[in-house]
């Protein structure tokens, strides 16, 4: 059986593929998914919401990943509807499949603030 990173890398290849049955083979019934704008979305509603995204991912480039124990950590590029963004992720697997994902986005690339600097927040809650 694949460990929790290895999990992961499928899921996100699943993604790039458009292969709805690899994903399925890892993302347990008792899913949860949450991001900044998603708050435990069980399983049904992930894949309502999210894997039409599928559709326009043509990439994803790993850039760090590390695992303990059930858990895997990972940062990754990738390409939707022709954009550049990055993410990190913390993922929980049990018995080869993934059932919970917190999701930490994400950065347009390349970046909007110039380097060294800053760009407003547009009243985002910084904390």
């Amino acid at each position: 059986m694949a460990g929790p990173l290895e999990t992961v890398k499928r899921a996100l290849q699943a993604y790039v593929n458009k292969d709805r049955a690899a994903i399925e083979e890892v993302i347990a019934d008792e899913y949860r998914f949450t991001s900044p704008v998603d708050n435990a979305l069980d399983r049904a509603t992930y894949f309502a919401r999210c894997w039409p995204g599928s559709e326009v991912m043509t990439g994803v480039d790993v850039l760090h990943g590390t695992e303990d124990g059930d858990l895997a950590w990972i940062a990754y590029e990738s390409t939707m509807a022709g954009k550049r963004f990055r993410n990190a992720e913390l993922h929980r697997v049990r018995d080869g499949r993934i059932v919970e994902t917190q999701v930490f986005f994400g950065w347009t690339l390349p970046h909007p603030a110039p380097a060294g600097g800053f760009i407003e927040n547009e009243g985002q809650d910084q904390g």
